[in-house]
């Protein structure tokens, strides 16, 4: 295996344990979170920025999983001249 592939797949494996962890983390904290909302509710306003942010690191965290996935099975996104139709 090539130092790139192996590479690849490290950061693939990595990746893919941080996303599992930050979703286990979602789960045991559930209620926290539903507090969070409570308190919200009842005029602690800058607290609803914190599903605003654990959203965020999902989203990069599973987008560059997801990534690096499909990237060590060889398949890579089309660019964008690619993408359009013959003629248009």
């Amino acid at each position: 295996m090539r130092k790139s592939k192996l590479h690849q797949l490290m950061l693939t494996v990595a990746y893919g344990l941080v996303s599992v962890a930050l979703y286990w983390l979602l789960l045991a904290n559930s209620g926290q979170l539903v507090e969070f909302a409570n308190r919200t509710h009842q005029g602690e306003k800058m607290l609803f920025l914190v599903p605003i942010v654990i959203a965020f690191i999902f989203s990069y965290v599973h987008g560059t999983f997801t990534g690096h996935f499909w990237e060590s099975l060889g398949i890579k996104a089309a660019k964008g001249s690619e993408t359009k139709k013959k003629g248009s």
